[in-house]
């Protein structure tokens, strides 16, 4: 008997592995669930029921394997998916054996804990999930999680296929551009209903369906296309089945509509020709940008209010009314600089009877570089994945574009020339395509040039480049090939296409995503990204600014004209509108701050409020009716605790009020061992010492931090003391410097029970009469001991010659106080988007910018309540603001409550509101009653959100 004649037995043991296959998903993941339960020797009646369960698991992993293999190797499975998954699920089984092993160790008492054992049944267990979603690819296609998405729901429109279908049928002959749209048509009916059997991946019955020499090539039964004869090709005969035959495709119950049939007959029957156009499954953007006609009929006199005038009539909507004075300047002064009106602003404003007060209120308030650029920093900061500071894993940190960015807002720089300076960048500029370089070996989609491409897809182009760096997207049009050919713009060398992290054997091409916009490649690195930064600024390049004047309306409005603010191939809810915006920004110059004046001076923006979407609305369909109610973020809500209560933040990552000044730690050098160790807790004493001439002197100011505590002498007399480093202490010393030696000697205390960064910061300008200064700063020409030194220590006559220098510790331990300046008057808290990174931040929605952060979770967190409810940190802010304000007014209480209602709210109180604050202050423990009263406003929705 031909040895061949037994294929059917290996076959048949093969479709067994999905029948198989599930015993060691459920053993295994139980068995992993219960040993958590015995974690600390408890639940120890378990031990028998686990030890069963590992061991049958991992047997039947086995048998698994081996079932799978046999399915592959004897039916019709090919393709670079199935050995992915074959390949996990081999490793599946050897991890599962050798667990086995160490179980059976420990029982035996070969290993003394079961430690080793744990690590290798979760390990197991975590290569099971993975083998389990690729088998689950695999049946159900590579979109199988992904399709389910709102988003990615519903994207293939059938009745595109009925117009194509009816434009076609009954003509005699079709021209090029007709065969054409037929192919796209017929192709678009392949990718939704065949291409989860019949792809690259997998080769069920070696057809390959998604390229031309697969579908002309056939499977294993031949060819499935004799052109000009439907009847004859199995394409046609397949599909045309009745639903329930054995031989009907698609298979699983899945059958095609009766117009996608006639449609993949007239092709074949026309010859079955092939386009080389690109198949667009996905609804994609127009690329070009034109400005659309102003309606003529409406009476408004704004360009977006004449759009959204015909909007309303379409929708059959009445104008929504206006908000008031108070609401305006307070949205206005929270969206444009981050902070909350002053109450004496808002009462001018209110009383300001000109007709054009709330226009001029917006040029004023883009006017105020400084605090409009701080405000702003966060929103690019998100965008543009900069940060102060990069996570521990990554090797060598993040290269930061801080300084580049600031001063860019400060300038307000046209935004194409921003756009250029990123993508051909500066040394100061180039943090943002250099990419986070991992330690080690990564995954081909997290390369540096992947990322490049990654970023700028999704922060400037709205597109979705990450989906596509490991396979061709399942949310849009874009391919492997295109990603790869995006990223081979930054690469050095060629760059091998990689699917699902394993190489294909083809080399990518150098390409732009939009090659209609102009050619990208060059010899060099270099001169590509020239170009390519030429080119992606073109007016004729929509996509990118739609991007950004989307993102910007979402800002003000709450919510996009298009919907996600990185899928920009979406529908829009009003493309007249994001088509004249965006046009009108590139005919203003790329005026960013144009850009938002346009927007907040329409009667659109001023509109009162609607409440957030809910699921129901989504499903329902969004229509615009007003701003959406926006949560303040976590930025101005901790700028805003600072205006009215006490700084959450002294100290800035980045200060671009900085004089100059040094900002150098000094401390004792603690040395053991022959090498620099972190300073014990104890005392420390410190001398410097310097010479005045005879020059008249005009003022000395002294500035001091020292972290934990101090007492400052100057030529033997005690200045000051102090015991929070985050405070600056600024001393008036004119008076006690004399002619020639003088000295300055601080005790420094560093607190704690181990070893911990200490330092002190100090700073002494003179000035002379004549104009010339003299800086006096800690550096590493001071002298130190950690021995109590003789007395007289503090005047100029004692001899320091035996005390070693100090170590200068830099700035590294500690960010820049912004009260570190002889500037006057001085700032009172630094803007928290200057702040690294924070505990309360990050609970209050600062993303951590690893990746690019176009948008902000709007939805309150259990995380947030408890830390506004409980939290130390923002406790500890309400707790200092109450003592500096009781300092402040005393037992006045009345000023206390209008105080805190105007500085808050912008409002006097109600009289109930009023008797309930005056009544809560009758109380001994009035600090503490205070603290509550800033929570209680702090909390209520009034303050969180900008209505």
């Amino acid at each position: 008997m031909d040895i061949n004649s037994w294929d059917w037995i290996f076959q048949l043991l093969g479709r067994l592995h999905p029948l198989v296959v599930h015993f060691p998903i459920g053993l295994l993941v139980v068995a992993l669930f219960l040993e958590f339960l015995t974690l600390g020797g408890k639940r120890r009646g378990l031990r028998e029921g686990i030890n069963w369960m590992v061991f049958l698991g991992a047997a039947f992993a086995v048998l698994a394997a081996v079932l799978g293999w046999l399915l592959r190797t004897h039916d019709d499975y090919e393709g670079d998916l199935v050995m992915f998954h074959q390949n996990v699920g081999i490793a599946t089984a050897v991890l599962a054996i050798v667990t086995g092993f160490l179980l059976r160790n420990t029982l035996k008492g070969k290993l003394a804990t079961y430690l080793y054992y744990r690590f290798g049944l979760f390990a197991t267990v975590l290569v099971l999930v993975v083998a389990g979603h690729l088998g689950a690819n695999l049946t159900h296609g590579e979109d199988y999680l992904t399709s389910v998405l709102p988003h990615n729901q519903d994207v293939y429109d059938n009745e595109r296929t009925k117009v194509l279908l009816a434009e076609l049928k009954g003509l005699d002959s079709l021209s090029e551009v007709q065969q054409q749209d037929l192919n796209l048509g017929v192709r678009a009916i392949l990718a939704h209903n065949c291409y989860q059997c019949h792809s690259e991946n997998k080769q069920k019955g070696d057809l390959v369906l998604d390229n031309k020499r697969g579908v002309y090539q056939g499977g294993k039964s031949g060819p499935i296309i004799v052109e000009g004869r439907p009847e004859e090709s199995e394409m046609f005969i397949r599909v045309s089945l009745p639903p329930d035959h054995d031989d009907v495709m698609p298979k699983k119950g899945k059958v095609l509509k009766d117009s996608e049939i006639k449609l993949i007959e007239l092709w074949i029957k026309n010859g079955a020709k092939w386009s080389d156009g690109a198949l667009k499954i996905f609804p994609e953007a127009e690329l070009a940008l034109s400005q659309p006609e102003l309606p003529k009929s409406s009476l408004e006199k704004h360009p977006i209010d004449k759009i959204m005038d015909s909007y309303f009539k379409v929708k059959k909507i009445k104008w929504p009314e206006v908000v008031d004075d108070r609401t305006f300047i307070r949205r206005a002064y929270l969206d444009i600089l981050g902070l909350l009106p002053e109450p004496l602003k808002i009462d001018e404003f209110v009383g300001n009877g000109d007709k054009g007060k709330r226009a001029n209120l917006i040029d004023e308030l883009l006017a105020d570089k400084h605090n409009y650029t701080q405000h702003w920093l966060s929103f690019w900061n998100d965008i543009l994945r900069n940060d102060y500071s990069g996570p521990g894993f990554i090797t060598g940190g993040r290269k930061q574009i801080t300084d580049w960015l600031y001063k860019s807002l400060m300038l307000n720089k046209p935004y194409d020339v921003m756009v250029k300076e990123l993508i051909n960048p500066t040394e100061a500029s180039e943090g943002f395509i250099k990419g986070i370089k991992w330690r080690g070996l990564v995954n081909a989609s997290q390369r540096t040039e992947m990322q490049a491409a990654q970023n700028i897809g999704q922060s400037l182009m709205g597109v979705n480049v990450k989906c596509a760096s490991c396979h061709n997207s399942f949310v849009s049009n874009l391919t492997l090939e295109q990603s790869y050919g995006f990223a081979s713009i930054f690469a050095d060398s060629i760059m091998e296409l990689n699917r699902c992290d394993m190489p294909i054997g083809k080399m990518a091409e150098v390409n732009f995503l939009y090659p209609e916009l102009g050619s990208v490649e060059a010899e060099s690195v270099k001169e590509r990204l020239q170009l390519l930064s030429e080119v992606m600024v073109k007016p004729e390049n929509g996509r990118l600014y739609r991007t950004i004047t989307n993102r910007f309306w979402k800002r003000f409005m709450g919510r996009g004209i298009v919907e996600p603010v990185d899928e920009m191939d979406n529908e829009p809810w009003n493309a007249d509108l994001l088509d004249w915006l965006a046009a009108d920004f590139v005919n203003s110059g790329y005026d960013i701050k144009g850009l938002m004046k346009m927007i907040m001076t329409s009667k659109s923006y001023q509109l009162e409020t609607t409440r957030m979407e809910n699921q129901e609305d989504l499903q329902k369909g969004y229509v615009f009716e007003g701003p959406i109610l926006r949560r303040l973020s976590a930025e101005q809500f901790s700028d805003a605790i600072s205006q009215v209560v006490a700084p959450m933040f002294y100290a800035a990552a980045y200060d671009p009020n900085n004089e100059g000044l040094p900002f150098n730690r000094i401390w004792h050098r603690e040395i053991k061992f022959d090498r620099d160790v972190l300073p014990e807790p104890g005392k420390r004493y410190f001398r410097k010492s310097f010479n005045l001439d005879g020059n008249k002197i005009l003022a000395a100011t002294a500035l001091i931090s020292v972290d934990h505590s101090y007492t400052l002498y100057l030529n033997g007399k005690k200045i000051s003391e102090g015991s929070d480093w985050r405070k600056v202490d600024r001393l008036e010393v004119t008076d006690e410097l004399v002619k020639g030696e003088n000295i300055v000697a601080i005790e420094g205390n560093n607190e704690g029970t181990i070893a911990n960064p200490a330092g002190i910061l100090f700073a002494m300008k003179i000035q002379y009469v004549d104009g010339t200064e003299l800086l006096v700063t800690s550096n590493d020409k001071w002298k130190s001991t950690d021995q109590q030194p003789e007395k007289g220590w503090v005047i100029a006559k004692f001899d320091d010659g035996s005390w070693p220098g100090v170590r200068n510790y830099g700035s590294s331990n500690w960010d820049k106080l912004v009260n570190f300046t002889f500037d006057t008057p001085e700032r009172e808290f630094a803007r928290a988007s200057l702040v690294k990174q924070h505990p309360f931040m990050k609970v209050m929605g600062r993303p951590t910018r690893e990746n690019v952060a176009t948008t902000r979770d709007e939805q309150a967190t259990l995380l947030q309540a408890l830390e506004l409810t409980n939290g130390e940190y923002f406790n500890g802010v309400l707790k200092e603001g109450a003592v500096e304000w009781i300092k402040k007014y005393g037992n006045r209480n009345e000023e206390i409550v209008l105080n805190l209602y105007q500085k808050t709210l912008g409002r006097n109180p109600t009289d109930k509101e009023r008797g309930i604050m005056l009544s809560a202050l009758q109380t001994d423990g009035k600090e503490e009653a205070l603290q509550d009263l800033f929570w209680s406003i702090f909390i209520s929705p009034e303050f969180q959100f900008i209505y």
